[in-house]
């Protein structure tokens, strides 16, 4: 990758300790509650604030029947009125009294239960120790990053780990958090666990037995797995493995392949990497242009032909696919200094106009997919800092622009950190995507959340592509549904009633690559 002392920073964000929100629950009869918190909640003169509390630090809390809000005017103007509500921190909205606990946080009674809300100060570095034992304790698969599903929602001991169509994707964005935080500490265990990541990655081509075509995932013999799904057993019968491959996963493959080649010292493993890097871009090359099945015809999403353009299903993906086809080229060629990529890299790229056809995002897009923006921004990383010709870098950084369009309003601390490690010269608020990464909560459990009754955010006119409301107000993320980075940040209703937990890799990995191009100075 380019050296940091190439790397022109326009801004960068020093780190400070910043208050986490934990909140515990106890029974209204839970010696551990404040006598306080006993008995009849008083009469109030007004209908909407039901409870009120002042803590140590000047903030004012208010209680109502539609959750609790507090108010601190001393604040950053984004963290001046924050808002808690649904089981990510309350038993239930219907507050009866408010008392503070001494520090910044309270005792919140409710109709069902009391919570304790606790504000503890806390580095990112020691937020990214929470989310890396998070991962070490109920994500890890065999060195896949794999979903949590809560068998008792909200109990993280009744975690079941489930195979999922992007095992490959979510893996290889943690193993690529795990090779920036190595870059950035020489922590052995950040190189351990990258290495094991990048090894589940590596084996999921292998375990097909087709070469140059990974699964989606894959489980051991006697494992649980939801039904559904095209899965076929390995011939010794001890592994079964999910086909229908897409573009996320080869999107997901070389974009760990580019960043752990350049930041894992280590000759084995970056030996199998160039391998396996070189026999998924022959597949591709091989079948033109497409991912092929067992069955030896495309997959449904893996297509980067001319002819798939020319589809009425394939014309709005050409922009997004052929800037994937050149990035995975590209970094073919990076990793296995093989000169046949590079010259394919460059008959698609200039005699068959990929590279132009990366620019026509906003002539050919047609919704707005947070999912695109995700492999985009994935596939443009490597191809921007690989590539030295000016003429085709002048193009690509079109391409970006046309996409940060609508991600500029994110505050996105991986698309800005992407951005800017890939476009140097340009301007984006590092500031923000940092109050990004200090109100991603802490506990990521997939409690609902329901934002529709609130007056303080404006309405998109418009649903999503999934027909679901959306608002133009940009809330918090700890306010909002947890989601990954493919999820619309402006849909604020959602959840499954706390059944899941994410893995929180989508915080790693921006940390420690703003840690590691230097966006972000200190913990």
């Amino acid at each position: 990758m380019m050296t940091l002392a190439l790397l022109t920073l326009l801004a960068q964000v020093t780190l400070a300790p910043y208050p986490q929100k934990f909140r515990t629950f106890y029974g209204l009869t839970d010696p551990k509650v404040p006598k306080a918190l006993s008995g009849a909640p008083a009469a109030l003169p007004v209908g909407a604030v039901t409870a009120s509390a002042t803590t140590a630090d000047g903030a004012v809390w208010l209680g109502s029947a539609s959750g609790l809000v507090r108010l601190d005017g001393r604040a950053a103007p984004r963290d001046r009125v924050q808002y808690f509500a649904g089981r990510r921190y309350l038993p239930d909205d219907h507050v009866e009294r408010v008392l503070e606990d001494g520090g910044h946080g309270v005792w919140v009674r409710t109709r069902t239960g009391v919570s304790h809300i606790e504000l503890r100060p806390m580095t990112l570095a020691q937020k990214a120790e929470l989310f890396e034992d998070r991962v070490r304790k109920r994500h890890d698969r065999y060195g896949l990053v794999s979903d949590s599903n809560l068998r008792v929602p909200g109990d993280l001991a009744s975690n079941q780990l489930d195979p999922s169509d992007n095992d490959g994707l979510w893996t290889a964005m943690y193993a690529a958090a795990e090779c920036y935080r190595y870059a950035v500490t020489k922590s052995p265990h950040a190189l351990a666990a990258a290495r094991k990541s990048v090894d589940a990655v590596l084996f999921l081509e292998e375990v097909t037995g087709r070469p140059g075509y990974p699964a989606r995932s894959y489980i051991r013999k006697g494992d649980w797995r939801a039904p559904g799904g095209t899965w076929h057993w390995t011939p010794d019968g001890q592994y079964e493995w999910k086909s229908d491959t897409s573009s996320d996963e080869i999107v997901g493959h070389f974009f760990i392949f580019s960043v752990a080649w350049d930041l894992i010292p280590e000759p084995a493993l970056r030996k199998r990497i160039a391998v396996t890097a070189g026999r998924i871009m022959d597949h591709i090359l091989d079948n033109g242009l497409y991912l092929t099945d067992v069955h030896g015809q495309p997959t449904y999403w893996g297509r980067w032909s001319q002819e798939y353009f020319e589809t009425p299903r394939g014309k709005p993906d050409a922009p997004l696919n052929a800037l994937e086809l050149l990035s995975f080229l590209k970094t073919a060629h990076h990793v296995t200094g093989n000169p046949k990529y590079d010259a394919a890299y460059r008959r698609w790229a200039i005699d068959h106009k990929y590279s132009e056809m990366t620019a026509r995002l906003a002539e050919l897009r047609r919704v707005i997919n947070y999912s695109d923006e995700e492999l985009a921004m994935l596939s443009f990383l490597p191809l921007l800092i690989y590539e030295k010709d000016p003429t085709l870098l002048a193009v690509y950084r079109k391409a970006l622009d046309q996409w940060w369009e609508n991600m500029r309003r994110q505050d996105n601390p991986l698309w800005t950190f992407i951005y800017l490690a890939g476009n140097r010269g340009a301007k984006a608020d590092i500031a923000a995507g940092a109050r990004t990464l200090y109100r991603i909560p802490v506990d990521l459990v997939t409690w609902t959340v329901a934002n529709a009754q609130r007056t303080d955010v404006e309405w998109e006119g418009e649903a999503d592509r999934f027909g679901r409301r959306q608002t133009r107000t940009l809330l918090p993320p700890d306010e909002r549904p947890i989601m990954k980075w493919n999820g619309n940040p402006f849909r604020v209703d959602g959840g499954n009633g706390g059944a899941g937990e994410d893995d929180g890799a989508f915080f790693l990995l921006p940390y420690w690559m703003g840690r590691y191009y230097k966006f972000l100075i200190g913990e």
